[in-house]
Formats: structure tokens, C-alpha cells, sequence
């Protein structure tokens, strides 16, 4: 899947310091945001791993990546460091993650429509190194990785 957006070298340096650091803890880096907001500069990971994030995870993970930060001082102006979850209604970015979700409902926005609509919502049933196919209301929808512009869970009570 295309992303969004251009990764900066500053986004793949910083990608390449804290991946190891957020492994180690036992998590899984999901995604990093660098980008002027409101208030200034954050910088936020969002982080997972298999039975969930809790705030002492990203406690945890926050305290060890702001000491690497400072070792290091990749980042020339004053920021913010956020660590969260990503949320019941997490991204999905990768094939890695549309495997971990395997069964669970998710929403797929593609750059051209697929059978006539800009979006697919339905359960993730089967996951390839070219695409996902989705059980939909309107029957099996298969999307290609490359024709996806984003994708998240879809949040059900």
C-alpha cells in the first residue's frame, strides 16, 4: 500500500533510532509522526503489541526513547514526545497488519473504485503479499495492496 504522505529523512532517522528501543520493551512500533502541530513540534509513536498497551507500556517506552533522544539529539527544534496506543480503531498499513487482524471488521478507502465503490467495508479474510480480500455485505472483495489509500478497523460495540 502507497503511503500518504513522503517520509522525511528526519521520520526514517528517527524510525531507525526507536524501532529497536520500542522492540526491546516487547512492543511494536505502528507508526511515528513528526509534524507542527497547534502547540509546536511533536514527535508521536503509536505502539502495540499482541495482548494490548497499557499506559505503563508507553510510560515505560517514552522514558527509555526520551533518554535515546537525548543522547543522540537528532531533532533541532524544541518538540513534544507522545506515546500511545493506537486505538481501537487503529491504521492498517501493511500486510503485517492486516494479518494480525485477520477476522476483524476493517474499512479500506481505495484510490480507484472496485467494483464501482471508493471504499470496502468487511471482514479481513484472507491476507497475501499483493492483497487483502474482504467478506463484504456485497460478497468477497479482493484489494490490492497498491490500489489502497488507507485502511483502519472499524470500532463495533
Amino acid at each position: 500500500m502507497e503511503e500518504e504522505a513522503i517520509e522525511s529523512p528526519l521520520v526514517h532517522r528517527l524510525t531507525q533510532l526507536v524501532v529497536p528501543v520500542v522492540e526491546d520493551l516487547g512492543c511494536e512500533l505502528v507508526e511515528l509522526q513528526f509534524r507542527r502541530e497547534g502547540h509546536g513540534w511533536v514527535l508521536r509513536l503509536l505502539i502495540d503489541n499482541e495482548n494490548g498497551v497499557g499506559i505503563d507500556d508507553c510510560a515505560r517506552i517514552s522514558r527509555e526513547v526520551a533518554h535515546l533522544l537525548e543522547v543522540e539529539d537528532p531533532i533541532e527544534q524544541a518538540y513534544s514526545l507522545e506515546v500511545s496506543s493506537p486505538g481501537l480503531d487503529r491504521p492498517l498499513k501493511c500486510e503485517k497488519d492486516f494479518l494480525r487482524c485477520k477476522g476483524k471488521k476493517a474499512k479500506v478507502v481505495v484510490r480507484e473504485p472496485i467494483e464501482g465503490q471508493n471504499q470496502c467495508i468487511g471482514l479481513i479474510e484472507d491476507v497475501t503479499q499483493e492483497s487483502v480480500t474482504l467478506g463484504t455485505d456485497h460478497g468477497i472483495i479482493e484489494i490490492p495492496f497498491a490500489k489502497m489509500k488507507k485502511a483502519r478497523l472499524v470500532v463495533e460495540f
